[in-house]
């Protein structure tokens, strides 16, 4: 388990797991690197658990050695094996996007299925592009969602477009499987690309593992056939995420607190959300591996959250205690998620005496307003449920049905949150 560190009094020191979406990438990366991966303060929870298991159905071993992951990657040994097997993946849709084309670049067949909530999210740019580039895929139920069915024998390469507007997963899943295609991969964006950080984070960790994308800024990804993973110890940093929630703590109450293992120079893009905390009038310290942010009288804003779409909930958990109004923009593609995020947001602030007014790609928050506590369903969706979180160290009787869905990302986070904050 992942060890959470709690220094007591005024000035909380939390130390965060490391990052989902790293953690992630880089078991994708070791897995089909040929031989032995050690990756470091991977982050192990229900939506990389996932993750793992699917890669240990197609052949990679994994084990722990104390606290490091050892794994023994497959490189291109799992192509000549004739999988078929059904994979379910839960609510993970970083899980079910990056490994559908990993799947499609083995022989066999495969099912790939989730919840009732996975099966309503959109795939099908993704399953077009894989057909675009010579797989066999196809949605089950010919809607463009899960389940999908692969029954391919590798993906031959070539050129594909894609719409930058609907996740930026589908450019990383293609990044991910893209060298061990038969031929070249080369991608480009269809408008603009929502969520461009998430690639940078995937460009990296390709590269730490030996691989290199060629770009055009975010116009124009490939990748080069023939290129393999190497096997490596790799660290993963901490989750700027799950940080995220600490910071807006310390936003609401004024308190300071400090989250380690934290890299403000990284290349997650949840880190932009310290400046937007900034602009609302927190106080932050970013030192090379850790951040402090201390929290004082709060202004709202007007702000882009195109780029950081998971931090919205933490946002709107802010807003709620800032003078005047926030106006979080373009984050449509936040409808998609474990929940429809925007109206989620908007239902459950309400049910608190929240003023929220929602549009379709952007949410209003009204500070000021005059709280309660109430029932509230975080909609199996972890992020609402740690944000709502936040709003309930300021309003008593916030009561957070099933408490239990952070687990997708913090496991520990309830355990850390009581250590700091009490209750």
């Amino acid at each position: 388990m992942n060890r959470a560190k709690i220094t007591p009094g005024d000035h909380h020191v939390v130390t965060i797991p490391g990052s989902k979406s790293i953690t992630h990438r880089a078991l994708i990366a070791g897995g089909l690197a040929a031989g032995k991966t050690v990756l470091r303060n991977d982050l192990r929870c229900e939506d990389t658990r996932y993750t793992a298991h699917v890669l240990e159905a197609i052949g990679v071993k994994m084990e722990r050695n104390g606290d490091p992951l050892v794994m023994e990657g497959i490189g291109e040994n799992t192509w000549n094996q004739p999988w078929e097997k059904a994979l379910y993946l839960g609510n993970s849709g970083t899980s079910f996007r990056l490994l559908l084309p990993v799947l499609a670049l083995a022989k066999g067949a495969f099912l790939m299925t989730g919840t009732p909530r996975m099966q309503e999210r959109p795939m099908g740019p993704l399953v077009d592009a894989l057909c675009q580039l010579g797989a066999e895929v196809s949605c089950v139920n010919d809607n463009g969602r899960p389940p999908i069915r692969i029954t391919s024998d590798g993906i031959l390469g070539g050129t594909v477009a894609l719409p930058g507007d609907a996740s930026s997963q589908f450019f990383s899943a293609l990044l991910l499987s893209g060298p061990y295609a038969q031929e070249d991969v080369e991608i480009t964006v269809k408008g603009d690309l929502v969520s461009k950080p998430y690639v940078d984070v995937t460009i990296d960790v390709m590269a730490a593992f030996g691989v290199r994308v060629e770009r055009q800024g975010y116009t124009r990804f490939s990748v080069s056939a023939g290129q393999q993973y190497q096997p490596r110890d790799y660290t993963v940093q901490g989750d700027v995420s799950s940080a995220s929630y600490f910071w807006a703590a310390a936003a609401i109450t004024g308190r300071t607190v400090t989250t380690r293992n934290i890299h403000p120079e990284g290349r997650q893009g949840d880190i932009r959300l310290l400046k937007v905390f900034e602009a609302m009038g927190c106080v932050v310290n970013r030192e090379s591996d850790r951040v402090s942010v201390s929290g004082g009288p709060l202004t709202g804003v007007d702000v882009d959250m195109g780029a950081m779409p998971d931090m919205v909930p933490t946002l709107a958990a802010v807003a709620l205690f800032a003078e005047g109004k926030t106006t979080i923009r373009n984050v449509g593609h936040l409808r998609f998620k474990e929940s429809d995020r925007l109206s989620a947001v908007t239902e459950e602030w309400r049910k608190l005496g929240g003023k929220v007014e929602e549009f379709e790609d952007s949410l209003t928050v009204y500070g000021g307003e005059r709280l309660f506590g109430a029932k509230v369903d975080p909609h199996d969706d972890h992020r609402l449920a740690m944000s709502l979180a936040v709003v309930g160290l300021k309003v008593p009787g916030v009561l957070i049905q099933n408490p239990t869905c952070v687990n997708k990302s913090f496991p520990e986070f309830w355990d850390l949150w009581k250590g700091v904050f009490g209750g």
